[in-house]
Protein backbone atom coordinates (compact mmCIF):
# COMPACT_ATOMS: atom_id res chain seq x y z
CA UNK A 1 0.00 0.00 0.00
CA UNK A 2 1.37 3.27 -1.49
CA UNK A 3 1.13 6.39 1.34
CA UNK A 4 2.31 10.35 0.33
CA UNK A 5 2.64 12.66 2.92
CA UNK A 6 2.53 16.73 1.83
CA UNK A 7 4.24 19.22 3.92
CA UNK A 8 5.41 23.08 3.22
CA UNK A 9 2.04 24.83 3.39
CA UNK A 10 1.75 28.44 4.93
CA UNK A 11 0.57 31.82 4.18
CA UNK A 12 2.64 34.27 1.74
CA UNK A 13 2.14 37.51 0.26
CA UNK A 14 2.17 37.45 -2.79
CA UNK A 15 5.40 37.75 -5.14
CA UNK A 16 6.47 34.96 -1.98
CA UNK A 17 7.64 31.92 -2.68
CA UNK A 18 7.35 28.07 -0.62
CA UNK A 19 8.41 24.38 -1.18
CA UNK A 20 6.23 21.97 -0.75
CA UNK A 21 7.43 17.91 -0.47
CA UNK A 22 5.47 14.89 -0.96
CA UNK A 23 7.06 12.11 0.98
CA UNK A 24 6.01 8.29 -0.36
CA UNK A 25 6.58 5.16 1.51
CA UNK A 26 5.75 1.86 0.83
CA UNK A 27 6.88 1.58 -2.95
CA UNK A 28 10.20 1.89 -4.28
CA UNK A 29 10.69 5.37 -6.02
CA UNK A 30 12.01 4.72 -9.55
CA UNK A 31 9.79 4.28 -12.15
CA UNK A 32 6.43 6.12 -11.24
CA UNK A 33 4.53 8.86 -12.02
CA UNK A 34 4.20 11.59 -9.36
CA UNK A 35 1.78 14.25 -9.82
CA UNK A 36 0.29 17.53 -7.80
CA UNK A 37 -3.02 18.81 -8.14
CA UNK A 38 -4.87 21.42 -6.55
CA UNK A 39 -8.29 22.34 -5.18
CA UNK A 40 -9.67 25.98 -4.50
CA UNK A 41 -13.19 26.23 -3.29
CA UNK A 42 -15.51 26.36 -6.17
CA UNK A 43 -13.40 25.49 -8.78
CA UNK A 44 -12.24 22.07 -10.79
CA UNK A 45 -10.03 20.88 -9.60
CA UNK A 46 -6.66 21.87 -11.68
CA UNK A 47 -3.69 19.55 -12.51
CA UNK A 48 -0.45 21.53 -11.80
CA UNK A 49 2.73 19.13 -12.55
CA UNK A 50 3.74 15.93 -13.31
CA UNK A 51 7.48 14.49 -13.08
CA UNK A 52 8.71 10.43 -14.03
CA UNK A 53 11.36 9.40 -11.13
CA UNK A 54 11.95 7.21 -13.78
CA UNK A 55 13.72 9.49 -15.67
CA UNK A 56 13.27 13.36 -14.19
CA UNK A 57 10.91 14.34 -17.10
CA UNK A 58 8.41 17.10 -16.10
CA UNK A 59 5.02 18.10 -17.09
CA UNK A 60 3.26 21.55 -16.28
CA UNK A 61 0.01 23.23 -15.75
CA UNK A 62 -0.28 26.51 -18.38
CA UNK A 63 -1.20 28.62 -15.53
CA UNK A 64 2.06 27.88 -13.39
CA UNK A 65 4.48 27.29 -16.04
CA UNK A 66 7.84 29.74 -15.49
CA UNK A 67 6.67 29.74 -12.07
CA UNK A 68 7.07 26.49 -10.49
CA UNK A 69 9.31 23.83 -10.46
CA UNK A 70 9.09 20.33 -9.44
CA UNK A 71 12.02 17.85 -8.92
CA UNK A 72 12.19 14.56 -7.41
CA UNK A 73 14.75 13.17 -5.15
CA UNK A 74 14.69 9.22 -5.63
CA UNK A 75 17.04 8.17 -2.72
CA UNK A 76 15.05 10.12 -0.22
CA UNK A 77 11.76 8.72 -1.85
CA UNK A 78 10.29 12.40 -2.06
CA UNK A 79 9.18 14.81 -4.67
CA UNK A 80 9.66 18.83 -4.28
CA UNK A 81 6.91 21.02 -5.84
CA UNK A 82 8.67 24.61 -5.69
CA UNK A 83 6.37 27.51 -6.06
CA UNK A 84 8.02 30.72 -6.86
CA UNK A 85 6.20 34.50 -7.91
CA UNK A 86 2.94 33.09 -5.84
CA UNK A 87 -0.07 34.75 -6.92
CA UNK A 88 -3.82 35.32 -5.15
CA UNK A 89 -4.90 32.50 -7.86
CA UNK A 90 -2.82 30.20 -6.33
CA UNK A 91 -4.43 29.74 -3.44
CA UNK A 92 -6.09 26.08 -2.37
CA UNK A 93 -5.03 22.67 -0.99
CA UNK A 94 -2.11 21.00 -2.50
CA UNK A 95 -2.44 17.25 -2.85
CA UNK A 96 0.46 14.70 -4.39
CA UNK A 97 -0.64 11.82 -6.06
CA UNK A 98 0.95 8.74 -7.28
CA UNK A 99 0.81 6.30 -10.06
CA UNK A 100 3.12 3.19 -9.73
CA UNK A 101 5.06 1.76 -12.91
CA UNK A 102 3.67 4.63 -14.62
CA UNK A 103 5.42 7.71 -17.04
CA UNK A 104 4.42 10.85 -17.40
CA UNK A 105 3.42 11.89 -20.60
CA UNK A 106 1.09 14.53 -22.18
CA UNK A 107 -2.07 13.03 -21.28
CA UNK A 108 -1.02 12.84 -17.60
CA UNK A 109 -3.94 15.04 -16.49
CA UNK A 110 -6.39 12.32 -17.42
CA UNK A 111 -4.28 9.67 -16.04
CA UNK A 112 -6.07 7.64 -12.47
CA UNK A 113 -3.82 8.23 -9.46
CA UNK A 114 -4.37 5.11 -7.06
CA UNK A 115 -2.52 6.72 -4.22
CA UNK A 116 -3.81 10.36 -2.78
CA UNK A 117 -2.13 12.71 0.12
CA UNK A 118 -4.14 14.45 2.56
CA UNK A 119 -3.29 17.85 1.28
CA UNK A 120 -1.23 20.91 2.31
CA UNK A 121 -2.66 24.54 1.85
CA UNK A 122 -1.52 27.83 0.33
CA UNK A 123 -2.48 30.74 1.19
CA UNK A 124 -1.51 34.03 -0.78
CA UNK A 125 -2.45 37.34 0.05
CA UNK A 126 -2.32 40.21 -2.23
Amino acid sequence: EALLVESGGGLVQAGGSLRLSCEAFGFTFDNDAIAWFRQAPGVEREGVSCISTSDGTTYYGDSVKGRFTVSSDNAKNTVYLQLNTLKPEDTGVYYCAASLSLDCDYNWRHVIFGSWGQGTQVTVSS
